[in-house]
C-alpha cells in the first residue's frame, strides 16, 4: 500500500518510504535549486568540445555550484569524489569525470545536482561532440522525446505507471532499449526518496499522482538492446553490447492541474544541437 506524508516546508524529512507532498514553500526553494542546476547545464555548452577533459567539465561544474551558493549533492555521496556524472558514449549512467578526453563525435551525458538552502536541483542533458554521426544524434533526439512525453503523463490523478508505459512505448517504436535497472526518484530535501520511477512499466499501475509530489524522470535509452553492465569501479554502468545510450533528466513537481519543470533551461537550450 502506498503511503503519503504531507511535509512542512522546514521540516527535517526521514527517508522511511513514504511520498512525500509538499507546499508552497517547498515549490520555491526546488525553483531556486532547479534553476541553478539548468544554469551550469547551459554554461556547459560553451565547455563541450573535442579536446576537453571529463575532468576539466567537473571542475566547471564544482566551481559554478559553489560560486551559485550551493554544493555538488555527488561530492562524498557513497564515498563518490566528484561534482557530477559525465556518461560518454556506450556508458549509461554514472561515468566518473577524469582524464577521458572527449573525441569528434562523441555523445556525452552531464549529470549535475547542486544542494542550495536545502533543495536538491537534479537534471541532466545530452551534448554533441563536434561532428556526430546521423545514429547517434537520432539517439539523442528520440530520448529527449521520451522524457517529455513521460512529463506530459504527469498531472493529478495518473499512475507512475503511465509515465513508464509512455516512454517505453516510444523507445521501442523505434527499436531502441530502455534500461531497467536505473530509474527517476523522489527529491527534495533528500537527493533520493520515494517513489522510484520508472521508464518501463504497464499504464494505469503505480502510485498515484498527487498535487505536491517531487520527483525526477529520467529514462536512459540504449541504441542496442537494454542489457547493463557494471564496471569494477562500482559506479559506471555500460551497455552490455558496447551500443550507444543516451539520458535526459529533469526535476519536476506535481501541481492541482500538471506539473512543473523546476530544471527547464532558462536559454531554452534543453535539447541539442545547442
Amino acid at each position: 500500500m502506498t503511503m503519503y506524508q504531507t511535509v512542512a516546508d522546514t521540516e527535517t524529512v526521514l527517508r522511511d518510504g513514504t511520498i512525500k507532498l509538499h507546499g508552497p514553500g517547498a515549490f520555491e526553494g526546488m525553483r531556486k535549486a532547479g534553476r541553478l542546476a539548468a544554469e551550469i547545464l547551459d554554461a556547459m555548452v560553451d565547455l563541450v568540445k573535442p579536446g576537453v577533459t571529463t575532468g576539466e567539465i567537473d571542475d566547471a561544474v564544482r566551481q559554478m555550484t559553489l560560486d551559485g551558493g550551493a554544493v555538488p549533492a555527488t561530492m562524498g555521496y557513497r564515498g563518490y569524489a566528484h561534482s557530477c556524472c559525465t556518461s560518454v558514449n556506450n556508458v549509461i549512467c554514472h561515468g566518473i569525470p577524469g582524464d577521458k578526453v572527449l573525441r569528434d563525435g562523441d555523445i556525452i551525458n552531464i549529470d549535475v545536482t547542486p544542494l542550495l538552502d536545502g533543495w536538491h536541483g537534479d537534471s541532466s542533458r545530452m551534448y554533441l561532440v563536434g561532428d556526430v554521426p546521423l545514429k547517434a544524434r537520432r539517439l539523442v533526439d528520440v530520448t529527449y522525446e521520451c522524457l517529455m512525453i513521460g512529463i506530459d503523463k504527469a498531472r493529478p490523478g495518473a499512475r507512475l505507471g503511465d509515465i513508464g508505459a509512455a516512454i517505453q512505448a516510444h523507445a521501442e517504436k523505434h527499436r531502441y532499449g530502455v534500461v531497467r535497472e536505473f530509474c527517476g526518484h523522489g527529491l527534495g530535501r533528500l537527493f533520493h526518496d520515494a517513489p522510484e520511477v520508472v521508464h518501463a512499466a504497464r499504464a494505469g499501475t503505480g502510485p498515484e499522482l498527487k498535487p505536491g509530489m517531487f520527483f525526477t524522470i529520467e529514462p536512459m535509452i540504449n541504441l542496442g538492446k537494454p542489457g547493463v553492465r557494471m564496471m569494477d569501479d562500482g559506479w559506471t554502468a555500460v551497455t552490455r553490447d558496447r551500443s550507444l545510450s543516451a539520458q535526459f533528466e529533469h526535476s519536476i513537481g506535481i501541481t492541482e492541474d500538471g506539473c512543473e519543470i523546476f530544471t527547464a533551461s532558462p536559454k531554452g537550450l534543453n535539447q541539442p544541437p545547442y
